[in-house]
């Protein structure tokens, strides 16, 4: 059993759905083939294997792996990059589709805008980051709008609730409702690195291992792709 983060529930699905074909095993006596992921929110799911529950894998971000490494509930040297995301840029379906095709259109295009929604995640950190160094965040700090954990920013957006959404194109591609007008454009991209780890919990280590180095593969960089990821 794995936890993960939001941003790649649908990617490591697949994954899993492909290595368990791959093997050709009896999922009955081969836990490790039947592999399925939890996904919360990425604060979330760290909380909880840093509690010491029973995960045999995790999938967050690359600085929450090293946090859990750091406190001995993720096994150092199984530390694998899996995914690099891009940030997306999403309004409501039909609602005007504002310039966000140069860092100076974005900016503008953020203070027209009457919310903006950002994630609990490495991209909201990012995007915060970006406000301050574009010299906005007093401007703009009571029209931003997180995500609480494990609820979709492109679901605000959809709800009218948040008019400019900023989050993993892999989370927007999916959600119905909302036009994606891009990625964040050359100047100020956003882009997350999604790493997995063996859980010291785990009861079946090797299992595990396998299971990474088939994620980490050749072999599975056309569904990564097709998930809106590039390989690590």
């Amino acid at each position: 059993m794995g936890i993960s983060s939001m941003a790649t529930r649908l990617v490591l699905a697949e994954l899993a759905d492909a290595y368990r074909a791959l093997s050709g095993t009896d999922v009955a006596t081969d836990v490790a083939t039947e592999v399925t992921f939890e996904s919360v929110g990425g604060v979330d799911a760290a909380k909880r294997v840093q509690a010491g529950e029973a995960f045999d894998l995790v999938v967050l971000a690359a600085d929450a792996i090293d946090k859990l490494i750091a406190t001995g509930r993720v096994v150092a040297d199984s530390k694998a990059d899996l995914v690099r995301s891009v940030v997306a840029i999403a309004v409501r379906s039909g609602a005007p589709r504002p310039d966000v095709s140069s860092e100076d259109a974005l900016r503008r295009a953020v203070l027209s805008a009457r919310t903006l929604g950002y994630s609990t995640g490495p991209s909201g950190v990012e995007l915060l980051k970006l406000f301050e160094r574009w010299g906005i965040a007093d401007t703009v700090r009571d029209r931003v709008v997180q995500a609480p954990p494990g609820v979709p920013v492109g679901q605000l957006v959809a709800s009218g609730e948040v008019e400019l959404g900023f989050q993993q194109f892999s989370e927007m591609a999916s959600q119905p409702g909302i036009a994606v007008l891009g990625t964040m454009p050359l100047g100020c991209e956003i882009v997350s690195t999604f790493t997995a780890g063996l859980c010291a919990a785990s009861t079946q280590p090797e299992a595990v291992r396998a299971l990474l180095a088939f994620m980490q593969s050749p072999a599975a960089a056309d569904i990564k792709r097709r998930h809106g990821m590039e390989p690590a």
